[in-house]
C-alpha cells in the first residue's frame, strides 16, 4: 500500500521545517537539544542499569521505572538525532519510509508511557492502601502481565496510525511543519480524506489519553483518602512526597500531549504544537529520572555502589 501511495503522488521524501524559522536562535536550541537528549540517555540508561544490577531494587516500583526509562529513550532517539541535523544543516530531507518510522515509534513510546503511568499510579494505590499485601497483589507474574499489555496495546495503536498514514496520498507541498513526523501536521499535507485517520487518533485520544487519565486519577483519589487517614505525620509526609512527584510528571506530560494531539487539524498551530512536541519528547525524558528515581534513598544509595565499584 506504501508503494501504491508513493506511485500515485510522487512524494518520495519530505521536508520537516524545524526551527528555520528563527534562525537566530538556531545554535542556542543545538545546545539545548543536545545536552537536554545526553541528560535523558544518561538518566535513562543509569535507571536501567541500576534496577537491573541492585537486588534492593527488583521490586514492582522500579521495575516500572525501568519500562519507563526504555519508553524515554526510545521517544527521544526517535526525534531529537534527527532535530539536531536539521539544526545544524541548510534543508532537513526525511524519506518518506523514515517519516513513517519516526512517527511508529514516537507513537509506540508515547502512548506507552501513557500506560505506564497509569500502571504507576495503580502500583502506588495498593503500595499505600494496601502496605500488607503489596507482595501478593503486585506478584512478579501480574507485573510481567502489565508491562507485556503495555507494549503490545501501544504497539498496536503505532501500527495502525503508521498504518492508515501510509494509504493517503500526498501531491504537495511536502514541508511538514515540525522538527520531526507527527500526526497533525502530516494529515494537513494530504490530498485524499483524512477522515477515517482522524476518526482513530480521536480513539486512541479518548483510549490512551482519556481513560488512562480518568484511572490515574481515579488511583491518586484513593491514596490521597488514604493518606488523610492516616495518623503518623511522617507517613503522611513520606507518602505526600511519593505522589506529588508522579502527579507532577504526569501533569507535565498529559497537558503537552493533549494540546499536541486532541485539538483538531483545522485548528493546528506549528508553534503551539513544537512548544508542546518538545515538553513531552525531550524535558519529560530527561526530568523523569530526576523526578521519579534520584531523589530516591534506595536509589542514591545503589548509585552509590554502583559508583564505589567502578572506582576499586
Amino acid at each position: 500500500m506504501m508503494l501504491l501511495s508513493l506511485n500515485q503522488t510522487g512524494v518520495t521524501e519530505f521536508v520537516l521545517e524545524g526551527f528555520s524559522e528563527h534562525p537566530g536562535l538556531r545554535l542556542f536550541l543545538t545546545g539545548c537539544f543536545l545536552t537536554l537528549y545526553m541528560m535523558a540517555l544518561m538518566g535513562n540508561i543509569v535507571i536501567i542499569a541500576l534496577v537491573t544490577s541492585s537486588t534492593g531494587l527488583h521490586n514492582p516500583m522500579y521495575f516500572f521505572l525501568c519500562n519507563l526509562a526504555t519508553t524515554d529513550i526510545v521517544c527521544t532517539s526517535s526525534v531529537i538525532p534527527k532535530a539536531l541535523i536539521g539544526l545544524v544543516s541548510e534543508e532537513n530531507i526525511i524519506t518518506f519510509k523514515g517519516c513513517m518510522a519516526q512517527l511508529f515509534f514516537l507513537a509506540w513510546a508515547t502512548s506507552a508511557e501513557l500506560l505506564l503511568l497509569t500502571v504507576m499510579a495503580y502500583d502506588r494505590y495498593v503500595a499505600i492502601c494496601f502496605p500488607l499485601h503489596y507482595s501478593s497483589r503486585m506478584s512478579p507474574q501480574l507485573c510481567g502481565a502489565l508491562a507485556v499489555g503495555v507494549w503490545s496495546i501501544s504497539a498496536v495503536n503505532a501500527s495502525v496510525h503508521t498504518g492508515l498514514m501510509t494509504r493517503l496520498s500526498f501531491c504537495g507541498p511536502k514541508v511538514i511543519t515540525h522538527f520531526f513526523c507527527e500526526i497533525p501536521p502530516l494529515l494537513l499535507l494530504s490530498c485524499s480524506s483524512t477522515y477515517i485517520n482522524s476518526v482513530m487518533t480521536l480513539v486512541a485520544d479518548v483510549f490512551l489519553g482519556g481513560i488512562n487519565f480518568m484511572l490515574t486519577l481515579l488511583s491518586y483519589g484513593f491514596i490521597i483518602a488514604s493518606i488523610l487517614r492516616m495518623r503518623s505525620a511522617e507517613g503522611k509526609r513520606k507518602a505526600f512526597s511519593t505522589c506529588s512527584s508522579h502527579l507532577i510528571v504526569v501533569s507535565v506530560y498529559y497537558s503537552s500531549v493533549f494540546c499536541a494531539y486532541i485539538s483538531p487539524a483545522s485548528s493546528y498551530s506549528p508553534e503551539r504544537s513544537k512548544f508542546t512536541s518538545v515538553l513531552y519528547s525531550v524535558v519529560s525524558p530527561t526530568l523523569n529520572p530526576l523526578i521519579y528515581t534520584l531523589r530516591n534513598k534506595d536509589v542514591k544509595l545503589a548509585l552509590g555502589r554502583m559508583l564505589a565499584s567502578f572506582s576499586h
